[in-house]
C-alpha cells in the first residue's frame, strides 16, 4: 500500500468517526416507549438509554401492591430499552451504510455498548 493510499485510508477513518459521532448525537432523538400491565405503566426512553418519562395510572397506586407496581415499572422500562436498542441499531446501520466494506466478524454495534 503506497503512502497515498494510506492518506486516503486515514481520510476515510476520519469521515467514519465523524459519521459515528453524528449517529451518536442522533441517538438522543430516537425515542421508544414500553408498557406493562396493559398500559397501566408506560416508560419512554431515548437512544442514549435515558428514561425520559414514566407514566403510572393512579388506580394502580396502592400501598399493598407496591411490589406489583415495581415489577411493572421494571418491565415497562426494559421493554422501552429493548425497543430503542432496535431502533438505534437500525439508525446506526443507515448512517454508516457504505462507509466501509463489511468486515466479517467486525460488529460495529459493539463500539456503542459502553
Amino acid at each position: 500500500m503506497g503512502m497515498f493510499d494510506m492518506m486516503g485510508m486515514m481520510g476515510k477513518v476520519k469521515e467514519m468517526q465523524a459519521k459515528m459521532q453524528e449517529a451518536q448525537d442522533k441517538l438522543e432523538d430516537i425515542i421508544a416507549e414500553g408498557e406493562a400491565g396493559a398500559g397501566m405503566v408506560k416508560a419512554t426512553v431515548n437512544g442514549k438509554k435515558k428514561v425520559l418519562k414514566l407514566e403510572i395510572e393512579p388506580d394502580i397506586v396502592n400501598a399493598s401492591e407496591v411490589a406489583i407496581l415495581q415489577d411493572l415499572i421494571v418491565a415497562a422500562v426494559n421493554k422501552a430499552l429493548e425497543e430503542v436498542e432496535q431502533k438505534s441499531k437500525a439508525e446506526m446501520q443507515k448512517m454508516t451504510e457504505g462507509m466501509l466494506p463489511s468486515i466479517p466478524g467486525m460488529d460495529l454495534g459493539n463500539l456503542f455498548n459502553k
